[in-house]
């Protein structure tokens, strides 16, 4: 029986998994996307069915993992931010190789804006480069819909399926309607086992393969229900709208759009119909959120010049978000009446929580680099922690990517730089910093490591941590001297403790390792919270 459910973007994406006989969930939080693995982790159905939904340690692992629920024939998710999907890059690229056996999709969320992110890429480039089909949901119904879409295509052509999110269609709500579920899949195993191993005389096989499946997913992304072409009678000019900004362009047009419209939701981007607006239409203008992705298509598939605008040609703008006012510029009409900012209204930057351990443990760091350091580096990470670098602490030097703050300590270190600490989150260490350690440690290089272990990860609101408990003996199995393995309790009345063991372990030359350990504040009131 259908129901009607009010339901964020990636809520409703993980519904529609779930009913689509989802068997496992693999992820490392990172917003946009954070949300997805918890509403499975919480829903009734996938306790009752014992659906997989543990955190990963990161994005790589997730897909590998899920990679190899999908050889064994069961249906399985995988979700990360944007950024996670460069992590997960070697995995998701050999995934088209490979195909799938169960139903395999991975999720992208992008966030557009830099709302929480180092940069604005478009996971749409991954689909297009991998070889692999693309959902875009236009809506939160679409998400709901397309997750049992994408899974049965999956399953039709033997190949993974990319769906990308942006962040206002992760976290923006609507009300959905949702069916039934449909049951697992059994075990099984490929048909075709030979190309699962990726020896080049097996991948060359497979990649004319994938080739020839390419061109029939752009004929199935024709025939598609969320690719809809939209007569109208004003044909100076035709609209390409590609995702959520199919809502922004129908906002502008709640009685109907004059101009033909072709809806994009789903690729390989389908020739036939662009070529087909493109020859009815005297413009083309591109509305789509991320990076120009259609844009640069569109005008390399035209049999005829037409004039083509968006984002290259500066009628929208080349950087942030879309937005229905954006798309109205676009269009020519005038814009709406809007109410000024208020002046009353101060505007919060983020900032580390009062309370936080890592605030305490940078007061002791800073104090120690500035008094007797003042030629020392810290090399930075992705997490809470980051927010060391704003005032009054100012407190990091660089923050690149997940883990590069050992990796860049040890660079500079190789330069001459000292001292060159790295300040790295619990999380994050085992995210993808180990690899970096075993690196410092092979060449006893002169750095000190920080791991700042909040118990958590705390900057996507609070989830497991893959080495809770366990940061001291991972350190000593990669080989650091238990000697030069430090924990301290990041407090005020600590600090003048936290400086000295700072001291000494740059005075340490060679590799040394310090955890600062103390519950997230916000964990902890909820942890609080609960016992009562």
């Amino acid at each position: 029986m259908a129901k009607r459910e009010l339901l964020l973007g990636d809520e409703a994406l993980a519904l529609g998994a779930l009913h689509a006989g989802l068997s496992g969930v693999y992820a490392y939080p990172g917003t946009p996307s954070t949300e997805i693995t918890e509403y499975i982790q919480q829903h009734p159905l996938a306790a009752q069915r014992n659906v997989h939904r543990t955190w990963s340690s990161n994005e790589k692992t997730a897909m590998e993992e899920a990679l190899g629920m999908s050889f064994a024939g069961k249906r399985a998710l995988v979700c990360m931010k944007h950024v996670g999907l460069n992590v997960a890059a070697d995995a998701f690229v050999n995934s088209a190789m490979t195909g799938a056996n169960g139903g395999l999709v991975v999720v992208a969320a992008d966030d557009p804006s830099m709302h929480s992110s180092q940069n604005e890429q478009d996971s749409r480039f991954y689909g297009k480069f991998a070889l692999v089909p693309t959902f875009e949901p236009a809506d939160q119904q679409e998400a709901y819909d397309m997750a049992k879409a994408a899974f049965d295509l999956s399953e039709r052509f033997r190949i993974p399926v990319l769906m990308r999110l942006t962040t206002r269609m992760a976290h923006s709500r609507a009300v959905v309607e949702t069916g039934e579920a449909r049951a697992e899949n059994p075990l099984s195993h490929p048909e075709q086992p030979r190309q699962w191993v990726l020896m080049p005389g097996n991948s060359r096989v497979r990649y004319q393969t994938l080739l020839e499946d390419y061109a029939r997913l752009e004929e199935e992304s024709a025939a598609s229900p969320f690719n809809a072409y939209t007569e109208g009678p004003d044909k100076r000019l035709g609209i390409v709208a590609c995702g959520i900004a199919h809502n922004y362009l129908m906002e502008n047009y709640p009685d109907g759009c004059p101009h033909p419209v072709l809806k994009i939701a789903q690729y390989p981007l389908p020739r036939t119909l662009v070529r087909r607006i493109a020859a009815e239409c005297g413009t083309l203008l591109i509305l789509e959120e991320g990076q120009p992705v259609v844009e640069e298509i569109v005008r390399g598939v035209q049999p005829n010049p037409v004039a083509i605008r968006g984002r290259l040609t500066g009628e929208l703008p080349r950087t942030g978000e879309l937005t229905p006012d954006s798309v109205r510029a676009a269009l020519g009409m005038a814009p709406r009446r809007t109410h000024a900012a208020s002046g009353i209204v101060v505007p919060r930057p983020p900032a580390l929580c009062q309370g936080c351990g890592h605030r305490d443990m940078y007061t002791a760091l800073t104090e120690v680099i500035r008094e007797e350091y003042p030629a020392g580096k810290v090399f930075s990470d992705i997490g809470c922690y980051t927010l060391g670098w704003l005032a009054p602490l100012h407190a990091i030097d660089t923050c690149v990517d997940m883990g590069a703050s050992i990796t860049m300590a040890k660079g500079a270190a190789d330069a001459g730089q000292h001292p060159s600490v790295a300040v790295i989150g619990d999380s994050t260490f085992t995210h993808s910093g180990m690899t970096g350690l075993l690196d410092a440690v092979n060449e006893r290089a002169d750095i000190t490591v920080i791991i700042s272990d909040n118990l958590t990860t705390g900057m996507t609101g609070g989830q497991d941590s893959a080495g809770t408990g366990r940061l001291e003996q991972i350190c000593a199995g990669i080989g650091v001297d238990p000697a030069h393995i430090r924990t301290v309790v990041p407090l005020p009345k600590n600090r003048e403790e936290m400086k000295a063991v700072i001291r000494e372990e740059i005075a340490h030359r060679g590799v040394s390792v310090i955890i600062p350990r103390r519950e997230c504040i916000q964990t902890a009131k909820r942890h609080n919270a609960a016992k009562k």
